[in-house]
């Protein structure tokens, strides 16, 4: 019975709040100055914070301290999205006032796939125990590609989903307001909004590849793993507008989330045989975050930061859609 009224808070409040985002507060398209972004980056940590403090107080302090620490790894892990976005957005030209209502259907769409994720992450380590071991050497994979990629390119034109959309559907050569599909003289045609989507939608599949065995590392209450990852992922797209042009600072960043990782995936390889308090876990993910920024933002002090080069324009497969 508290797990269901525990559901329906959190169903409703998020609910809630996101329908206000996209039918209130962003109704009509209009581009996200950096105030209004640092105000709903509060907003969303507070509510996250707030539901941990939920938590806490119904489910006890190690319950809540393992939220607190899947919220920290999700949120973090996150930076790494808001470098893919400045790419993608530069790639596709996206206009800034339709970037609000990209990252809103993305942001959806990555929580259905995480709680897609969560759910056969959490059954499969119930039902063949072995499966920890594969997750904690995804993870150390994962965190060794990203130290030797550094801060590598990412190129939208290589995304073999949106190669896939380019010959199933055809896409117009210039944006038609906010809608991703249009159709012309009988034909459906989709628009750079929805191939942008695409990306993007494609891109978090791969995100969560990482970040759900690195929360599973913590717990394993679908409940709270699901939570965490909700309300960092809802906070993205104020923290992209927020921190979209200060991304340079952030140099050293992708080597502290390496080590996040890194660090998950020893914690799932010796579980059975070391058990590390939650609580000390949380301070080593403290420090990890903390110092990678510091390092950062110490490293990169007195630089100033240019402007991100504007992406290649659109190739298509299709020609131009005829007039109407």
């Amino acid at each position: 019975m508290f797990d269901a009224i525990s559901w329906i808070i959190f169903i409703v409040l998020v609910g809630g709040l996101l329908a206000l985002d996209l039918l209130v507060f962003h109704r009509h398209a209009r581009a996200v100055s950096m105030r209004e972004a640092a105000a709903w980056v509060t907003v969303w940590v507070i509510l996250g914070l707030g539901f941990g403090a939920f938590i806490f107080a119904t489910r006890g302090p190690t319950t809540g301290a393992e939220y607190l620490a899947g919220y920290l790894i999700e949120y973090s892990l996150s930076m790494d999205n808001v470098f893919v976005f400045a790419v993608l957005f530069g790639y596709f030209a996206v206009p800034p006032a339709y970037q609000h209502r990209l990252l809103f259907w993305g942001v959806l769409g990555a929580i259905v796939f995480r709680a897609i994720f969560i759910v056969g992450g959490t059954v499969l380590l119930d039902s063949f125990h072995v499966v920890i071991y594969f997750f904690g050497a995804l993870l150390l994979y994962t965190a060794w590609r990203m130290v030797r990629a550094g801060t590598g390119h990412v190129d939208p034109a290589n995304n073999p989903v949106l190669r896939l959309v380019r010959r199933v559907i055809p896409v117009t050569e210039s944006y038609e307001g906010q809608s991703f599909f249009v159709r012309r003289n009988g034909k459906l045609w989709a628009t750079p909004l929805f191939a942008a989507l695409v990306v993007i939608e494609s891109s978090d599949i791969m995100f969560a590849i990482d970040s759900v065995p690195a929360i599973l590392a913590i717990t394993t209450d679908p409940f709270i793993v699901f939570t965490s990852n909700a309300f960092a992922i809802m906070g993205l797209r104020s923290l992209y507008f927020l921190l979209a042009g200060l991304i340079d600072r952030f140099e050293y960043l992708k080597y502290g989330l390496a080590a996040l990782l890194a660090f998950a995936g020893l914690k799932m390889i010796t579980s059975d045989f070391f058990h590390l308090d939650v609580w000390l876990s949380l301070a080593i993910i403290v420090g990890i975050l903390g110092i990678s920024i510091l390092v950062s933002l110490l490293a990169t002090r007195g630089q100033d930061i240019g402007e991100d080069p504007p992406g290649p324009d659109l190739i298509r497969a299709e020609p131009d859609p005829p007039s109407t």
